[in-house]
């Protein structure tokens, strides 16, 4: 496991000198690298290419897989939020992380904000969430409850 999460540090602290920034992720199964990720959020102009996702779906595509059971994932960084959620998805058996969310506070990365947000009205949030109702919005889940080879996740 130490050898792993030292990998994950390394590669974080290498994507930072390379301009990105100081997130780095791994996806290993059975003793064995399969993905890493670093954060790609500056370089790729893609607010979503955080590490976790990044070697998430790396790993996913070596697994042809939507799921990641039986893997665990090393971060250089306990998950934000969105990598949180992700993470939730692509189910992983564990994650392990180093430094700590207040660590990524500390440097600029803050993201209490966001969980402050997730419990907010969605029309009181910073970025206003509007619903607006329609009576053909379950139809997507109406089509989904009925299509008969569909792939559960």
């Amino acid at each position: 496991m130490n050898d792993f999460m030292e990998q994950a540090i390394e590669l974080a602290a290498a994507n930072v000198r390379q301009g990105g920034g100081p997130f780095a992720a791994l996806v290993v199964k059975g003793g064995v690298v399969i993905a890493s990720g670093a954060n790609r959020v500056t370089l790729a102009n893609d607010p979503t290419a955080h590490a976790e996702i990044m070697a998430i779906r790396e790993a996913c595509r070596a697994l042809g897989s939507f799921q990641l059971g039986g893997c665990d994932m090393y971060s250089s960084c306990e998950p934000c939020p969105m990598c949180l959620g992700a993470l939730y998805w692509a189910r992983p058996a564990r994650v392990f992380f180093a430094a700590t969310a207040r660590d990524a506070a500390a440097a600029g990365f803050d993201d209490a904000f966001i969980y402050r947000q997730i419990e907010t009205p969605p029309a009181a949030r910073a970025i206003p969430m509007v619903h607006v109702p329609r009576k053909r919005a379950a139809l997507p889940f109406e089509e989904w409850a009925r299509h008969p080879e569909k792939t559960r996740y």
